[in-house]
């Protein structure tokens, strides 16, 4: 296993990243979708700021994606941070 020097992400931390990395092992949409919505909760948790924000499925999206290497779509994940907020009642245009 390769180790990053940097944490991409200082307030969920390296077990996050790796989290991630493993997530994305998974090999079907269906697979990853509940350990998604973990990560994604994790990271609102982390990041309540970020509920506020107004394009706040593009921003966990992306900062999941850096910490998976890349290896997770930023779309599927955006798409998981939308579900889960329409669950809670909070519709995106």
């Amino acid at each position: 296993m390769q180790v990053q020097s940097k944490i991409v992400d200082r307030q969920v931390g390296r077990n996050a990243e790796l989290f991630a990395q493993s997530i994305a092992k998974l090999d079907t949409k269906e697979r990853r979708y509940p350990y998604l919505r973990i990560l994604i909760s994790i990271m609102e948790q982390a990041h309540p700021e970020w509920n506020q924000a107004p394009h706040k499925d593009y921003q966990v999206a992306h900062i999941i994606h850096v910490m998976s290497q890349g290896a997770l779509d930023s779309d599927e994940i955006a798409q998981v941070v939308r579900v889960r907020d329409e669950e809670r009642g909070i519709f995106y245009d």
